[in-house]
């Protein structure tokens, strides 16, 4: 469960989030918004890369000010663009590197990297050079890195925004698919009708929060 508390933030002098109060412990949740509604810095806090300037952000009961490690083994995070987080020139020693940082024995680091491997069929690309691969292949990458950590949640953000067609309907196959409870920041809205819940952005503030139907259909209406 991630529970905000009175959370508000500030880029300079300019409030990105204003006082936000969330309680997120469903499986699927939906993050909408115009761009610079606040909800990719909404994301951030969630895993501790940003830390509020008010109130609190706690994942199980940790707080991430008091122990962002602790948060960041708990909740996974993919951003927009892969190259954000692909570390390593080859793919399986990217997708390894989390894994050695908490010091696991080498058989288990090699069964973990395996297994990510042939679940998202990318064992023909185990020793393939990360900068050769496509957009769509880097981002499968990055999302392998994060799951083969096995996090208790995953945040993503707008993971399809850079890809094609054909590699944004494969990248909305794998979220379908993770086992994890999932936080999506996303404008592809067809992608979250079967979410459990939807909340939306706007000037910093939650302007709607209920069900995909409701959420985005109030999204849409603002766009008019």
């Amino acid at each position: 469960m991630i529970e905000i508390s009175s959370v508000s933030h500030r880029f300079g002098e300019r409030t990105v989030l204003d006082r936000i109060d969330l309680t997120i412990a469903e499986n699927r949740v939906g993050i909408i918004g115009a761009n610079g509604s606040g909800k990719s810095t909404f994301a951030r806090l969630l895993n501790g890369l940003l830390i509020p300037d008010e109130g609190r952000v706690t994942v199980d009961g940790i707080d991430t000010r008091t122990d962002v490690k602790a948060v960041r083994r708990r909740v996974g995070f993919v951003f927009q663009n892969p190259d954000n987080q692909i570390v390593f020139p080859v793919v399986e020693e990217d997708i390894a590197f989390g894994l050695k940082n908490l010091k696991l024995p080498k058989d288990e680091i090699s069964r973990r990297v395996d297994a990510v491997l042939e679940r998202y069929r990318l064992e023909h690309l185990r020793e393939h050079a990360t900068h050769l691969l496509s957009g769509g292949e880097k981002q499968m990458l990055a999302i392998s890195a994060v799951l083969v950590m096995e996090p208790r949640i995953v945040v993503l953000d707008e993971p399809m925004t850079l890809l094609d067609l054909r590699n944004r309907k494969l990248i909305q196959k794998i979220i379908r698919e993770i086992d994890q409870p999932v936080v999506l920041v996303t404008h592809e809205l067809d992608h979250l009708r079967s979410f459990d819940r939807v909340i939306m952005f706007h000037n910093g503030a939650v302007r709607a929060d209920g069900s995909p139907q409701d959420v985005v259909g109030e999204y849409l209406h603002s766009m008019e």
